[in-house]
C-alpha cells in the first residue's frame, strides 16, 4: 500500500517513493540535461572500451582484462541508479517496489565495492610491472585474473548481501517517503518502526573494511611504486615507470574523491544543504564511470591504436 510519508496510520507499506529533488523542478530540469549526456556518454565509451578489448587481439592482455571488468561494473551502477533518477525528474515517477528498491541497494553496494576491489588489483599489476619487471609475465597472466575475478565476485557478493537483507526485515509501517534519488541503507531503512542499530554497525564496519582495506592496498602498492621509481637513474626509465601508473592513479582519485566528499558532507551534514549528499551520491555513480573510459583510451597508446583498427575494419 502507497502512502504519503506523513501518515500516521500503522499500515505496512509495499511501495516507497522517492523524493529526489521535488521540492526544486528548476533543479531537476538543469540537473537532467547533464546527468542524461553524462550517462550517454558513460554507456557509449564503457561500450566502445568493452568492444575493443574483445575484439582486438592485441589487447588480450591482463590489465585490459581488468580494465574490461572496471568499465562493465561501471555500466551496470549507471543503469541500476541513473534511468530511474531521469524517469523521476521527466516524468514524476517516484514509486519504486519495495523488492526493486532492496534489488537497487544490492546492486549499488556489492558493485561499489566489486569497482574498489578491481582498483586494487589493478594497483598490485602496477606494484609488480614497475617492481618485479622481469617476473611480470609469469605473475600477472590469464590464470590471475580468472582468480582475481572471482575474488572480487565472491568477496563482494558474500559480505554486501546482508546489508539489503537487514533493511528488508525491518517493519514499514507508514512512512515511505524516501528522502534521496536512489535506495541508499540509511536513507531506507530510517523510515522503519524498528530499532536499526545493526544496519548502522553493518554498513560502517562493512564500508569500512572492504573499501578501508582496498584503499590501504592501493595506498601502499604505490608508495612501493613510488621508492621503486626514485631509484631509478635513467630519467627516461622514470617517466615511462611514472606514465604506465597515471592512467590508474587518475581513476582512482576519480573513485575516491566523490567518496570522500560524499562522506565529509554527510559528517557536516547540518552545515550544508540536505540536496548535497544525494547529488553527491548519484554524480559518484555515473562520473567515475564517464570519465574512465576517456582516461584509458586518451593516455594509453594501445587502446587508442586499437580504436583506429577497428575503426578500419569498419570502414
Amino acid at each position: 500500500m502507497l502512502l504519503d510519508g506523513n501518515s500516521s496510520f500503522s499500515v505496512e507499506v509495499s511501495e516507497f517513493l522517492l523524493n529526489c529533488f521535488v521540492r526544486s523542478p528548476w533543479l531537476q530540469f538543469w540537473l537532467s540535461m547533464p546527468l542524461s549526456l553524462l550517462f550517454l556518454l558513460a554507456m557509449g565509451a564503457n561500450s566502445i572500451l568493452l568492444i575493443t578489448i574483445w575484439l582486438d587481439a592485441a589487447l588480450h592482455e591482463p590489465l585490459y582484462y581488468l580494465l574490461g571488468l572496471l568499465s562493465l561494473l561501471d555500466m551496470v551502477l549507471c543503469l541500476t541508479v541513473i534511468p530511474k533518477v531521469l524517469l523521476i525528474f521527466w516524468f514524476d515517477l517516484r514509486p519504486i517496489s519495495f523488492y526493486a528498491c532492496f534489488l537497487q541497494m544490492y546492486i549499488m553496494n556489492s558493485f561499489l565495492a566489486m569497482e574498489s576491489c578491481t582498483f586494487m588489483v589493478m594497483a598490485y599489476d602496477r606494484y609488480i610491472a614497475i617492481c618485479y619487471p622481469l617476473r611480470y609475465p609469469s605473475i600477472i597472466n590469464d590464470q590471475f585474473v580468472a582468480k582475481a575475478a572471482i575474488f572480487i565476485l565472491a568477496r563482494n557478493v558474500l559480505f554486501t548481501v546482508p546489508i539489503p537483507i537487514l533493511s528488508a526485515r525491518l517493519y514499514y509501517c507508514g512512512k515511505n517517503v524516501i528522502e534521496n534519488c536512489i535506495c541508499a541503507n540509511m536513507s531506507v531503512s530510517g523510515l522503519s518502526c524498528d530499532d536499526t542499530t545493526i544496519n548502522r554497525l553493518y554498513q560502517f564496519a562493512g564500508g569500512w573494511t572492504l573499501l578501508g582495506s582496498d584503499l590501504i592496498l592501493i595506498f601502499l602498492s604505490y608508495t612501493f611504486i613510488l621508492r621503486a621509481v626514485l631509484r631509478l637513474k635513467s630519467e627516461g626509465a622514470m617517466a615511462k615507470a611514472l606514465s604506465t601508473c597515471s592512467s590508474h592513479f587518475i581513476l582512482i582519485l576519480f573513485f575516491n574523491t566523490i567518496l570522500l566528499v560524499f562522506v565529509l558532507t554527510h559528517v557536516a551534514k547540518k552545515k550544508v544543504s540536505p540536496d548535497v549528499p544525494v547529488l553527491l551520491n548519484v554524480l559518484h555513480h555515473v562520473i567515475p564511470a564517464a570519465l574512465n573510459p576517456i582516461v584509458y583510451g586518451v593516455r594509453t597508446q594501445e587502446i587508442k591504436q586499437g580504436i583506429q583498427r577497428l575503426l578500419k575494419k569498419g570502414w
